[in-house]
């Protein structure tokens, strides 16, 4: 078991980590949830209107938005569901790995080769799939959260038919195929490739300069650049995904039943004037991964799968040289 001082250490880490990534993961989740069709709109009496939305063009811009409309509590929306899926993984490596690793930070995925590790993958995804839908639920919502009501929460961000079945979260359209087509990509195709061109990154401990090829290491970093056109529109087809409720089975009027139903539950809204973001309509769904990344390039065009795509970038050069 830790000592105090290392569990108050290991604990201060964790709170400063979320005091700076919530806002920052937040504005992401925003920035690739926000709907921005190209196209022309009908009105209530057929006539054509232009889209009248947001136009948000950069992660930045969605960062002082939210702050301008929303304050520092729109900043820190979600930060409860990351809190407790946070204390819980920090509970579990206090109590079941070494003091040594949690003090050099060591602790990784175990090494059982890539289908072990894919395996490993997959399973946790399953696991915090629950939580990553409630979170982006909760960062992207215009109504009002309680950090401490999450009965009250969870009736906002979940329609009855999920309330009612849970489980039905597993089967959101699209939405786990996205999740395995990434992880897939990631341990399949990057890490066998940094394993290929560069094994020495996987030995304990930082290799020499003198031990890596600049020739294998510059291939690497292009084929991880690349990685980008893939990886980025999974993130984003993710987030659209999670967003999207399920409502009762279809049937007639089943979907306006639901939202008159919710709108009991959820009056108070966190913008005063707007909304930060516009949110696509729930009657025309997404019915798969396929079909979401159709209907926004169609609907939005190229650029939207690609918002904050150097985050990507970064975020895959990082976990790969890591």
């Amino acid at each position: 078991m830790l000592e105090f001082f290392d569990m108050m250490t290991l604990l201060g880490s964790v709170a400063l980590s979320l005091a700076i990534l919530v806002p920052l993961a937040g504005a992401l989740v925003r920035f690739r949830a926000h709907y921005n069709p190209k196209g022309l709109q009908l009105d209530a009496e057929g006539g054509v209107q232009p889209h009248t939305g947001p136009v948000i063009s950069s992660f930045f811009s969605m960062l002082k938005r939210v702050h301008r409309i929303e304050g520092w509590p729109g900043l820190y929306k979600g930060l409860m569901p990351s809190l407790l899926s946070t204390l819980v993984i920090t509970f579990f490596l206090m109590m079941f790995l070494s003091d040594s690793n949690l003090r050099h930070g060591t602790y990784s995925a175990p090494d059982a080769g890539v289908v072990g590790i894919l395996v490993y993958s997959i399973f946790a995804m399953l696991v915090s799939l629950p939580q990553v839908i409630i979170t982006n639920r909760a960062i992207t919502t215009p109504h009002k959260l309680p950090y401490f009501n999450p009965i009250y929460s969870l009736r906002v961000l979940l329609t009855p038919t999920e309330r009612r079945r849970p489980w039905i979260l597993y089967l959101t359209p699209g939405l786990l195929a996205a999740q395995v087509t990434h992880i897939a990509y990631i341990v399949l195709g990057l890490r066998s490739m940094r394993q290929l061109l560069l094994p020495e990154l996987a030995n304990p401990g930082i290799p020499r300069i003198e031990e890596i090829s600049p020739v294998k290491l510059a291939i690497f970093l292009v084929i991880m650049l690349l990685s980008t056109i893939i990886l980025t529109p999974l993130e984003v087809i993710s987030i659209r995904l999670s967003i999207q409720r399920n409502h009762a089975a279809p049937e007639f009027n089943s979907i306006s039943q639901e939202e008159e139903g919710d709108a009991d539950e959820a009056t108070e809204y966190a913008g005063v004037e707007e909304d930060v973001i516009g949110l696509r309509t729930e009657r025309e769904p997404y019915v798969s991964l396929i079909d979401c990344g159709k209907r926004i390039i169609e609907e939005e065009g190229w650029g939207a799968l690609y918002r904050a795509w150097w985050l990507t970038t970064l975020g895959s050069l990082g976990g790969a040289l890591s």
